[in-house]
């Protein structure tokens, strides 16, 4: 524009060819200056911002003066470039700026002054100029300062709630109780690890949608709002799962918060507490129940030594005999219901152990028995209480041994492990080769002082299955495809260790 004389009457009338230069100068310094920024992606130091500015207040002030100051309104420019410096440079550099900048408006006024083009007016605008320009630095550096600290704080806040919401996140993930968020419309928006794994589903596999049985007792819920929990078994698992629902908000057709817990361990929980107290209560029965059991055992076999008594009299001591056995059995059973010690699970080699428990067990029998062992998988790892293990297998084997006699007259019976096909866990199978288990008998197997032998005490398969659920195992009957019966121990994988 200049060079084009469309400003000549306003800008460098006093010398043209100052006002020429220090501008093409100018304009080159800045076009270098940023192209060496854009292509080193360089950032400046507060001192080169420094010396940039003041190359920008030098040749502000050099066209201040080819312009005539007096005339000209261009010294205001300082006002832009110490307020920049206000607000990217320190306290100390932005006042160390504006006095170069007032000190470079005094000198031009002075400048006028002695070349009487502006005279005292010029001198009072150029000291009136300095005031402006340090007030300019320190409102500029005032409110940089409060941009700084409101940034920090923000960022201060910010992390805070990241750090939060990470924390939020581990704890929902390391929970016990599966979580998932379901929308109206049946879509899953949020699952965490505990949830997968009471479904059986792997992490990397999307739930695409609820398990049709969740999504029947949801909509259940929705129509009625009862807060009653439901059980459900998925099909892909022998778990047994607590489901119960919680509206995200007011409207109960809004997202839903669904709670999963595996109920084996709620029972777990539930048993303790009742073992507790049957332990006290079996400790004081046991004091005044064996005591006279003893007595009567006692006074039995004196009676059957004696010379005088008939062959009926003997008759009805062994039966004295033979059911006195019976009750300190039972009160054995039920002390060591109360006596049993918490699980300590730890991840053993299946197969190794195995082979080692038939082995100890056929030495420990004083008759001779028939034990079978196959196993469908070349490495298995297993986690639970061996301890526990081995108590309930012996208890199993004997079950096994015992009505595989009475049917066949040996005492036959065969082990087998592998991979469940529903949960993918170790399990062991105990087959025997007696007459099997009726189906009315099927439901209350499990249930203390259910049995159909004569001597049985009834409370070897509930022991075993509350071993079972201690160690988050499962035992269950599940006869073979020829109708023999079968014990299936579900063992917790090596992977899921107990805490």
């Amino acid at each position: 524009m200049f060079h084009g004389g469309i400003t000549t009457q306003t800008l460098g009338i006093v010398s043209p060819d100052l006002f020429s230069y220090t501008c093409l100068i100018y304009t080159a310094i800045g076009v270098m200056t940023l192209l060496s920024l854009w292509q080193k992606n360089f950032q400046p130091s507060e001192q080169q911002l420094l010396a940039q500015l003041t190359i920008d207040i030098a040749a502000i002030s050099l066209m201040v003066v080819s312009s005539g100051s007096a005339t000209s309104s261009l010294g205001y420019l300082l006002i832009i470039t110490v307020a920049y410096g206000g607000t990217f440079l320190n306290q100390q550099l932005s006042l160390l700026l504006a006095a170069f900048a007032s000190l470079a408006a005094i000198m031009v006024g002075l400048t006028d002054a002695l070349s009487k083009s502006g005279g005292e007016q010029g001198l009072f605008s150029a000291g009136a100029l300095g005031v402006l320009l340090f007030l300019t630095a320190l409102l500029f550096r005032y409110l940089a300062q409060k941009l700084q600290s409101s940034q920090t704080e923000a960022a201060q806040q910010a992390a805070v709630a990241q750090h939060l919401q990470s924390l939020t996140q581990q704890i929902v993930e390391r929970m016990n109780t599966g979580i998932m968020v379901i929308d109206p419309v049946g879509r899953l928006l949020l699952a965490n690890n505990a949830a997968y794994r009471l479904l059986s589903r792997s992490p990397h596999e999307p739930l695409e949608n609820l398990p049709e049985k969740i999504f029947d007792m949801l909509n259940a819920w929705r129509q009625s709002g009862a807060h009653k929990q439901q059980l459900f078994k998925p099909e892909a698992s022998s778990k047994e799962i607590r489901v119960s629902f919680a509206a995200l908000k007011t409207d109960i057709e809004g997202d839903t918060l669904v709670f999963l817990e595996d109920n084996r361990q709620l029972m777990q929980q539930a048993q303790q507490i009742k073992l507790a107290s049957l332990g006290r209560l079996t400790a004081s029965i046991a004091h005044e129940v064996r005591n006279p059991l003893g007595a009567i055992s006692h006074a039995g076999q004196l009676l059957a030594e004696s010379a005088d008594i008939s062959q009926a009299d003997r008759q009805l001591t062994s039966i004295i005999a033979r059911h006195s056995a019976r009750v300190n059995n039972i009160i054995e059973n039920v002390l060591e219901l109360s006596r049993r010690k918490p699980a300590k699970a730890h991840t053993f080699d299946l197969i190794e152990w195995t082979e080692s428990f038939v082995e100890e067990f056929q030495h420990s029998r004083l008759d001779t028995s028939d034990i079978q062992v196959r196993h469908h998988e070349s490495s298995l790892m297993a986690t639970m209480d061996t301890t526990q293990l081995h108590q309930v297998l012996s208890n199993l084997c004997d079950n096994g041994l015992r009505y595989s006699k009475l049917k066949n007259e040996i005492s036959a019976l065969r082990i087998e492990t592998g991979i469940d096909d529903r949960s993918g866990l170790p399990y062991i199978d105990v087959i025997d080769f007696g007459e099997g288990v009726e189906p009315e008998q099927i439901q209350g197997l499990f249930e203390p002082f259910s049995t159909s032998s004569p001597t049985g005490t009834g409370l070897g398969l509930y022991l075993s299955k509350e071993l079972c659920d201690a160690n988050e195992a499962s035992l269950e009957y599940k006869p073979t495809d020829d109708g023999k019966s079968c014990f299936r121990i579900c063992l917790a994988h090596d992977q899921r260790v107990l805490n």
